[in-house]
């Protein structure tokens, strides 16, 4: 049986849109002779829904479209995802639900059994949990069984960002029925690192059902969400036979008859790539999908801005992108010079908008309230917030998407100036440390110098006082991210990251900041998730929290 693997990009909400992508991946894909085709989850609605779900039409809106889309498979059937209305209403109204679709009909309905509810995911906010199967969907002799994600997750561990441990196991119920083959339709957001577990576990469901298996990923960014698609099929024998390209939309038609094999060997997975591609798919989608063509960025001649300027020139387009050079009085001439050589290595427009006199003019209005009182991080901060004002102006006038630049290092520690260097609509590298901001610049001059070397060679440095170098506030960058990965991303204790070697009055200092900073983090505009915890969706820390351990 050839199946066709529909690898589309669809946005939360938009089912006109969405179905018209359903349909043209149908046509293209039963012209080059697939004898059924599959989708992600949830593709009619988008992932995630989330309270969309929740309005009072949504839900039915969904599945009238589904019926539509049925009027056209013929003979090819259609499996796709869709959220339905739960008949029995015995907990939640809705099911997240895998339907087949042939002759103007829906001739069957799988609902999701394992619904998460951990990091980024709340499925259990919405929907019923499905019952376990019994019987399988029949066609073309084949007897074919449904999981949708999760499904196929279930793993025994229940550590800290590991995936729940689930009283049931649906491939246990599949299994008895021996199937001849299990699709899996799936909305599987990227992180560092997913490839592995999830062909763990695709490749697990094909062993334990003795059989090949189908899986189709969503593709594209939503919101803070990036998905990277790589569908793939595994034959019986649990080898791997297809994958589809990551980041990009794709139609493949796989020939299950052929699957026994190692047809096109996994790709050995370069993280670097894939954070690159993944950031400048998030970055592109949540422009488009908001309605921007342009963006708007502060070029302080520093890393960050430089890693952020790139990843627009590559979303965006060049000539899409506005640079803009802000300098105080203090403002070095290399971080000038540096600002204006990343603007010409990329094609972008550049401008330059002293902020001397803004400045000058603040702390003149503000004088007779601060008069006696010491200079400090204020007067730097007011620095920060000239340029803020400037770069919000340009956004609103120009009808550009104003990225911030700041990194997860500096967002952790509250580094960072609220209304300042925060302000702004998309966080395009908030997850990633500043330790790996340096691996990324660096990969991304590989071939040739894009972002200028002296950008990557002078200490960093947010230049609000003379001679100011990040270390002195800060520990060295290879020291706060390797507390930062334990503390954030891994949930370990104060204690266990001073037993792993870290110094013990600096955890204490800078793992404290963390926590006190977390109002800042609040107010901070969305960033896009490339760990597998990030600030923001997925992360519920309370503000105000006396929590020490």
């Amino acid at each position: 049986m050839k199946i066709g693997i529909a690898q589309i990009n669809t946005t939360v909400g938009d089912l006109d849109g969405n179905c018209d992508l359903i349909s043209n991946a149908y046509n293209a894909l039963t012209s080059e002779g697939a004898d059924m085709v599959i989708y992600p989850e949830l593709v009619i609605s988008g992932y995630p829904p989330m309270d969309l779900l929740l309005k009072s039409r949504y839900v039915q809106h969904c599945m009238e479209k589904a019926h539509e889309l049925a009027r056209i498979c013929q003979n090819v059937p259609m499996i796709l995802g869709c959220p339905t209305l739960s008949e029995e209403f015995a907990h939640k109204p809705f099911y997240n639900s895998a339907l087949v679709l042939l002759q103007g009909e829906i001739i069957y309905q799988y609902n999701k059994q394992l619904l998460p509810n951990y990091d980024v995911f709340d499925e259990t906010r919405y929907f019923e949990v499905g019952a376990s199967v019994n019987s399988l969907f029949e066609y073309n002799g084949q007897r074919i069984a449904l999981t949708i994600c999760e499904d196929i997750w279930k793993d025994e561990n229940t550590g800290f960002l590991s995936s729940q441990a689930y009283s049931q196991d649906p491939l246990d119920a599949i299994s008895p029925l021996k199937p001849d083959l299990l699709l899996n339709l799936s909305a599987s957001p990227w992180h560092v690192g997913k490839e592995e577990a999830r062909t763990r576990y695709v490749s697990r469901a094909s062993e334990t059902c003795n059989c090949p298996v189908v899986y189709c990923n969503a593709i594209g960014g939503n919101d803070e969400l990036i998905f990277d698609g790589q569908s793939m099929a595994y034959g019986a024998s649990g080898a791997h036979t297809i994958e589809c390209t990551a980041f990009e939309e794709e139609f493949r038609v796989c020939d299950i008859k052929r699957s026994e094999g190692s047809i096109n060997p996994k790709k050995v997975h370069e993280d670097l790539a894939h954070i690159e591609k993944a950031l400048v798919l998030g970055l592109r989608d949540y422009a488009h999908k908001s309605g921007f063509k342009k963006a708007v960025i502060g070029l302080s001649g520093g890393i960050d801005s430089a890693l952020t300027a790139y990843l627009a020139a590559q979303a965006f387009g060049p000539s899409n992108v506005l640079g803009v050079s802000l300098p105080s009085s203090i403002s070095s001439q290399h971080s000038k010079d540096d600002a204006r050589d990343l603007a010409e290595n990329l094609g972008i427009q550049f401008e330059t908008l002293p902020i001397a006199e803004i400045v000058d003019s603040v702390e003149k209005t503000l004088g007779p309230l601060f008069e006696g009182l010491t200079r400090d991080v204020t007067e730097e901060n007011i620095q920060a917030r000239s340029r803020g004002i400037l770069l919000m102006s340009l956004s609103n006038k120009l009808g550009s998407l104003l990225l911030t630049t700041g990194n997860k290092s500096e967002l952790a520690v509250g580094y960072c100036t609220l209304y300042g260097d925060m302000a702004g609509g998309l966080a395009v590298i908030s997850d990633l440390l500043k330790t790996r901001v340096f691996e990324l610049c660096q990969y991304i001059n590989r071939n040739g110098e894009i972002i200028p070397e002296s950008t990557l060679t002078k200490p960093p440095s947010a230049e609000l006082r003379p001679d100011q170098k990040d270390e002195d506030s800060l520990p060295p960058y290879e020291i706060l991210d390797g507390i930062l990965q334990s503390y954030v991303e891994e949930g370990l204790s104060r204690r266990e990251i001073i037993e792993n070697g870290f110094d013990e009055a600096t955890v204490l200092e800078f793992t404290r900041k963390v926590d006190l900073n977390e109002y800042k983090r609040k107010q901070a505009p969305p960033g896009l998730k490339i760990t597998p915890l990030a600030f923001g969706i997925g992360r519920r820390i309370p503000i105000v929290q006396k929590y020490k351990g």
